[in-house]
Order: structure tokens, then C-alpha cells, then sequence
């Protein structure tokens, strides 16, 4: 199998969190709006229950969901039962992984590049984003902004896998 360039794509608060009880603790349309721009074009991987939050396919972007019931489908959707079997689908491909947690966990050690909006407060989450490890990541982009309408900061932030790690 060709590895297939993967970037995660997640939106994290200041202890990582980043959702509770299925969905997203804060609404930034910037965030949005970021989110679409970087996955626009890309087949994306989630878990069932991100795409059950997200409540349809994502328009003008291949959708794989990976669900451990192998009889779940839903339109505009490729389902599968596993995350080799959602790389095996766009093998060689770029694509991004939007969530969640176990999704992120399970396919963090085959991502080369992280793309974190870093939200500079810390909301009541019960999902997490892992650790990302300084010696395996470098930061290579960094944006800096303030949401008026929130009144928190947040940071659009690049990192790329250390070559070897």
C-alpha cells in the first residue's frame, strides 16, 4: 500500500479538548471557514459519530466514515470498518482526518502534517486531541488572531513530522 500524504485537521482548546457530548463546546466561523479552505478538494476520514455531529457528507470532498457496524450507511458516504481500510481507499490520495479522539489517536502515528487551531481558553470538554510531542513535530506556520465576537484568542498553527520520527 502507498502511504497517502494524511494531515490532520482539529480545532483544540488550551488543555486540547476538543468537543463534548458529540459536538463542539465553542462556534467560531473563522475556524469554519479554515476548516473548509484546508480540506476543500481532499477526501476526508472521520469516525461515525464526527459524522453524525456534522449531520451530512461535506460538500466537494470525498467522505469515508469508519464505523465498527459494517451494515451502517448513509448517502454521499463511503463507510468502512477500520482506519487501514479508509487509508486503502485513498491510497497515495492526500487526505485529511477530522475526527474524532480515537480517529486522531489511532492515525497520528501515519499523519505528516497537523493543521491546530489553537484556541486559547479552555472550555467543559470530554474528548481530547493527543499530545503532540516536540520531538516528533515541528511548528512551521503560526497565525495569530483575536475572535471580537468570542473574545478569546486563537492561532491558525502548522506542524510537519520530524523527518525519521
Amino acid at each position: 500500500m502507498i502511504q497517502s500524504p494524511l494531515t490532520i485537521v482539529v480545532a483544540t482548546d488550551a488543555q486540547r479538548g476538543i468537543g463534548i457530548n458529540n459536538s463542539l463546546p465553542w462556534r467560531l466561523k473563522e475556524d469554519m471557514a479554515h476548516f473548509k479552505r484546508t480540506t476543500v478538494g481532499h477526501p476526508v476520514i472521520m469516525g461515525r459519530k464526527t459524522f453524525e455531529s456534522i449531520g451530512k457528507p461535506l460538500p466537494n470532498r470525498r467522505n469515508i466514515v469508519i464505523t465498527r457496524n459494517p451494515d451502517w450507511q448513509q448517502e454521499g458516504v463511503e463507510a468502512v470498518t477500520s482506519v487501514d481500510a479508509a487509508l486503502r481507499l485513498v491510497e497515495g490520495v492526500p487526505a485529511c482526518i477530522i475526527g474524532g479522539a480515537q480517529i486522531y489517536t489511532e492515525t497520528l502515528p501515519r499523519t505528516s502534517r497537523l493543521v491546530v487551531t489553537e484556541i486559547a481558553r479552555t472550555f467543559n470538554c470530554d474528548a481530547f486531541f493527543p499530545e503532540i510531542d516536540a520531538k516528533d513535530w515541528k511548528e512551521v506556520t503560526r497565525e495569530q488572531y483575536h475572535s471580537q465576537e468570542n473574545g478569546f484568542d486563537y492561532a491558525f498553527v502548522t506542524y510537519e513530522r520530524i523527518q525519521g520520527n
